[in-house]
Order: structure tokens, then sequence, then C-alpha cells
């Protein structure tokens, strides 16, 4: 339950990706669902906080450990959420943060990658620079020229300006999650009257960051399907959308690595029934009743 971005990295290093069902609280990576894929041939385990949750990263790094895998957090959805009382970025082997223009600190593109760990991080810098042993300020320090390509890395540097901009909205950073977590409690208040909605779970120790606002619907009190109750939602100008299309059920994916439907019966269930609400701090209290009362009056007019 993730962009797709999330497994095409594990394709474009040559590897197989290896899915795992979701709980069906958080839509998080279930622990014992990896537990029962993981094998001799597995190399890493990549979490998703997805819309803003932690991942059960607790369960997740006592596996890895066990197994003696990496642990991979994609926190692209998680910036300034905390687990446990603790700010993901310092959790995981690897965490990995979008830049994207939607999320909470934006370069235009690109992102970031943190660690703990001297060696991924040189092996990163590298990576992020064709391969190359040593950057041009290194060089320069030093006083000198040679330099040697130690690995195949790749053009992924952020440029300097695209960095600038992102440190300039970090003094906005607090003021934004705040504000999203007061509209994601003005939302779960709200709803929690529409027994045909599921509002997202949080489970005890988490602090969500509130990238998406995704409801569930309850189709089975519903004389309407997620597609008309979509449409009548954007018809009421709200701009919703759906968060995700489950990996395994692109084209490309069924293609490649033959899925059927049905192997993943959690995430299955859920994309049918998901919409995500209007989530981003610019949004006026006016914004939010809004929101509030399109959701309520398209799910109790479709209620049975």
């Amino acid at each position: 339950m993730t962009f797709c971005a999330t497994a095409n990295c594990v394709l474009y290093e040559g590897a197989t990706p290896v899915f795992a069902d979701v709980t069906a609280d958080t839509l998080n990576l279930d622990p014992h669902e990896v537990s029962r894929k993981v094998s001799s041939r597995t190399k890493a385990l990549i979490a998703v906080d997805y819309a803003g949750h932690p991942a059960d990263l607790t369960a997740l790094r006592d596996l890895a450990a066990e197994r003696g895998l990496v642990l991979i957090e994609d926190a692209c959805h998680a910036l300034g959420a905390e687990h446990m009382g603790k700010r993901v970025g310092g959790i995981s082997d690897m965490t990995v943060f979008s830049f994207h223009p939607v999320k909470h600190l934006t370069t235009g593109e690109g992102g970031m990658v943190t660690t703990d760990d001297v060696k991924l991080a040189e092996t990163l810098r590298r990576f992020r620079n064709h391969g190359i042993s040593s950057d041009a300020r290194q060089r320069q320090a030093g006083g000198q020229w040679f330099y040697e390509m130690v690995l195949l890395g790749f053009n992924y540097r952020l440029t300097d300006i695209a960095c600038a901009l992102g440190i300039s909205q970090l003094k906005k950073l607090e003021a934004n999650l705040a504000r999203r977590r007061a509209i994601a409690a003005r939302y779960t208040r709200a709803f929690r009257e529409l027994s045909a909605l599921i509002t997202p779970a949080v489970r005890e120790g988490m602090e969500p960051a509130w990238h998406l606002y995704p409801i569930r619907l309850r189709l089975e009190s519903l004389s309407a399907g997620r597609s008309e109750i979509f449409r009548a939602l954007r018809a009421e100008n709200l701009g919703v959308n759906v968060h995700y299309v489950p990996v395994h059920q692109h084209p490309y994916y069924r293609e490649r690595f033959s899925y059927q439907g049905g192997e993943y019966p959690v995430a299955e269930d859920a994309y049918e029934r998901l919409i995500s609400l209007p989530m981003f701090p610019a949004m006026t209290e006016q914004d939010v009743n809004d929101v509030i009362a399109a959701v309520s009056k398209v799910v109790t007019f479709f209620s049975r």
C-alpha cells in the first residue's frame, strides 16, 4: 500500500521486490506477514509510514536484527512523525524522506536519506555522485585533483538552490505539523457519528505527521460504490483522491510477476474503500468545515 517508487527502487538494483500484506488498522506493513516472506535471499526490509503514521518499527527492527537484514524506512509521508517518543529518521538503519511539492517540506523535487551508520553514509554519498570516492569540496580542501569511481552510482545530487529552498522552510515545519494534526483531529471528531466511514487509526505511542487523511467506506452500509461516492465528492468541489492502487495491481507488476489479484487481501480490500480527503496546512477553518459538510452530506445520502 504505497506509491510504486517504493518497489521500483528494488528493480533498479536488479533485485526482486517481495511484497507482504498490511495491517487492517493503519495499512502499514504487517510484521507477521513479513516474517512469513523472509527467506535466505532477503537482504533488506522496506517499511512505509503510510499517510504519515509510523510503521511498527519496533517489531520490524527486531525481525531485521534477528535475520541480519537492513531496515529501510520509507518516511516520505512522515517527516516530523514520532514513534514511541522518538522522531522518525533516527530509528531505522536508513530513513528516506521526500521533498516533493505536496510534502511537509519541499525543494521542488528530490529527497533525503538519514542514517547513523558511517559506512552506509559513505556509500550513500558516493551513490548519489556517480560512485566517485570524493566530492569537489573535499578535493579542493585537500589541494588534490585526483578522484576515483569505486561503484556504479548515479547523478542524484540535490542542487544547492533546491537545498536552500528546503532549509528556508524548516522554520515552518513545526507550525505545519501542528496545523495538520489539528485538521486531522477535527475530521476524526466530525466523522465519528458516520457509521459508514472508517477514520484513520492511531496506535498508542504514535504521533502521525498526517500527510494524508484517508477514510475508508463501509460499502456494505452504502447504496453506492467508491467510484460513485468519489464523483459525488468531486461534484461538491472537494479535491479528493485515492492513495493507493496497491503496487502489485499495476500492469507492469502484474505482467512481470504474474500477480492475479487476491495475494494481499487486506491491501486489496482497503483499496476498494479508500478516499483521501484534503489535507494541507494552508486550509482555513472554513475549508475544513466545507470538507466536513460535504462528506457528511454525500455519505448520509448514500447510507442504507
